[in-house]
C-alpha cells in the first residue's frame, strides 16, 4: 500500500492559472513528458473553466481558489514596495475591520499576486510598528497587526483643556 510520503506534487502556473499534477514521481515524470501533447487541450480546458468543474486528473483548483481569494481580499493598487503593501491591505475595509494576523495578510498579498516569505513580512511589520504607523499585539493566535489612528487622542486632549 502506498502512503501519501510517496505521493509526487509539481504544481506550474500557466498564464493567469496555476496547475497541479499530482501521483507517484514515475507518473509525474511522464505526464511532464507528454506536455507538448496536452498543452493545447490544457489550454482549451482553462478557457472553459467553470466554477462548478468537479475533480479532473490535472487539477485546476488551485486557480479557482485564487479567483475565489481574489473576491475575498482587497484589489490593491501597483505597489513600490513590502511596506507600501502592507500599508495599502491595512488601509482597505478589509483591513480597518479588524486585527490581521500575518498569515491573513500574506493571503491578502498573494491574492493581489504579491509574494514576499513570511520573515520579510514579519520584518517589515515590525519595522512599521516601530515607526508607529502600525500597532500590534500578541493574541491567541499570536501576533495581530492593525493600522495605527492618527493622533485622534490629541484631539480629544484639546477638548478636554477647554
Amino acid at each position: 500500500m502506498e502512503t501519501a510520503e510517496k505521493e509526487f506534487t509539481l504544481r506550474v502556473r500557466v498564464g493567469e492559472y496555476e496547475v497541479e499534477v499530482k501521483g507517484s514521481r514515475e507518473e509525474v515524470m511522464e505526464t511532464i513528458k507528454e506536455l507538448p501533447q496536452l498543452m493545447p487541450n490544457l489550454s482549451k480546458a482553462l478557457k472553459c473553466l467553470k466554477p462548478a468543474v468537479s475533480a479532473v486528473s490535472v487539477k485546476t483548483i488551485a486557480a479557482t481558489v485564487r479567483e475565489a481569494n481574489a473576491e475575498k481580499y482587497p484589489r490593491l493598487p501597483k505597489v513600490e514596495g513590502c511596506s507600501e503593501a502592507l500599508l495599502k491591505v491595512l488601509e482597505s475595509d478589509w483591513g480597518k475591520w479588524r486585527p490581521r494576523t500575518l498569515a491573513e495578510l500574506k493571503e491578502a498579498l498573494e491574492a493581489n499576486e504579491i509574494c514576499y516569505s513570511g520573515s520579510t513580512l514579519s520584518q517589515e511589520l515590525l519595522k512599521l510598528v516601530k515607526e508607529g504607523r502600525v500597532k500590534r499585539w500578541k493574541t491567541d493566535k499570536g501576533y495581530v497587526y492593525i493600522l495605527a489612528e492618527k493622533e485622534v487622542i490629541a484631539e480629544g486632549k484639546a477638548h478636554g483643556e477647554g
